[in-house]
């Protein structure tokens, strides 16, 4: 893909596909700036040179309605103090006005304009909604890989519109190369922790790693599928009963190709799911009738943390036990305390998924990984092998 530092922007319209798709309250304010701030190095390097940064998202899911709750009006207030200028708000992509409110903005100013979403044609990818966008600008940049692995017209087709004139802003560039550099280029050993809650949203991506890791260590509710898999009695604990097989498969897969494959040895375990339940820690692994695994116990946690420490590529998504509730965050908050301290060490740390992000965030220890992945979704797909639409299209660009 080209970066934006292969292009001047002096004097150009420069449409900015970002992912604003942020979190409102119940009086439409902000509750989560973090995909606003990813974008400002983007945006600021392009007025900085003199360009007029017209930024696009969508909001919410309004089904190609017209919907003020879905508005990105709401966030003009926000945008404009964390990017440090004046956000114009622009309307209506189809608006006949939206051109001459342009047309008045100078070099330097940023626009946005309203939720795309609110035409249908954005997600189905029509090409001639994709030319009404265009029409708006002199060149393309797409800065929203939360997005890249949709189809639509502002992510994927509206390339078609710039031959030659489309770029990847900082934040999808760098997305995409670290990604690239863990599942392509990792320093062994090189050790992947995948946690979450079920197997089946997992499987691509356990199946995609066991022709990269050297280590692959499973937890949170998918390991109690594994598990059984394996004999052990997990009680009442979240159980996939027909992705029994394909844990059986995996497990046969990691064996052959000499991965080392790691499960909980012992686990918190609670009469019910909440905070105040009783606990019962497990010695033997086996999970008596009736009580369920939330967290991964103390010998886990030792034999883990051995394993990372002694790692050099670290990919980690989704958490490895119940970490939102106080009694059973324990396990989680020593693997991210691990993995922070092994890359202060020097290994290099990609930690992706909203829960996972969630963690690090709880636990203060943002500043000690090598990378964060906003991606989610996108992300997730990466992580499986499969070519984003929003990033084959800028590299078909080339």
């Amino acid at each position: 893909m080209k970066s934006i530092d292969q292009a001047n922007f002096n004097g150009k319209k420069v449409l900015i596909r970002v992912d604003y798709n942020v979190p409102l309250n119940e009086q439409f304010e902000v509750t989560d700036t973090t995909r606003i701030e990813r974008t400002k190095e983007t945006v600021n390097a392009i007025t900085e040179e003199g360009g007029i940064a017209i930024l696009m998202s969508h909001l919410g899911r309004p089904k190609g309605e017209v919907n003020d709750k879905y508005s990105l009006r709401h966030i003009v207030k926000t945008a404009s103090a964390i990017l440090g200028k004046e956000v114009h708000f622009l309307g209506d992509v189809l608006d006949a006005e939206t051109p001459n409110k342009i047309a008045a903005l100078k070099p330097g100013d940023i626009g946005l304009l309203e939720n795309l979403r609110f035409h249908a044609e954005e997600e189905k990818g029509d090409l001639e909604f994709a030319r009404a966008i265009a029409k708006l600008g002199d060149c393309y940049v797409n800065d929203a890989f939360g997005t890249a692995h949709r189809e639509h017209a502002s992510t994927a087709t509206i390339v078609q519109c710039f031959p030659g004139k489309s770029y990847a802003g900082y934040l999808l560039y760098n997305e995409a190369a670290n990604l690239d550099h863990v599942l392509q280029n990792p320093v062994t050993p090189f050790t992947a922790i995948i946690g979450g809650s079920k197997v089946s949203s997992k499987l691509n991506i356990l199946n995609n790693l066991l022709d990269k890791v050297d280590n692959l260590i499973i937890g949170g509710g998918m390991a109690y599928t594994f598990l059984n898999a394996l004999g052990v009695k997990i009680g009442n604990s979240l159980f996939e009963e027909d992705m029994v097989p394909v844990a059986k498969e995996i497990v046969k897969k990691a064996h052959l190709r000499g991965i080392n494959l790691y499960l909980p040895i012992d686990n918190i375990c609670a009469d019910k799911y909440a905070e105040d339940a009783n606990t019962y820690t497990t010695t033997q692994n086996h999970i008596p009738d009736g009580w369920e695994g939330m967290d991964i116990g103390p010998k886990t946690i030792r034999m883990f943390a051995d394993i990372i420490k002694n790692s050099r590529t670290i990919l980690w998504n989704g958490p490895l036990g119940v970490f939102e509730m106080k009694k059973f965050s324990n396990g989680t908050h020593a693997i991210a305390l691990t993995v922070a301290t092994t890359t202060i060490s020097g290994a290099y740390s990609l930690i992706g998924g909203g829960d996972s992000i969630a963690a690090i965030t709880k636990f203060d220890l943002g500043d000690y990984i090598s990378y964060i992945s906003t991606g989610g979704g996108a992300m997730l797909e990466y992580l499986e092998g499969k070519a984003l639409p929003g990033i084959k299209a800028l590299n078909e660009d080339e």
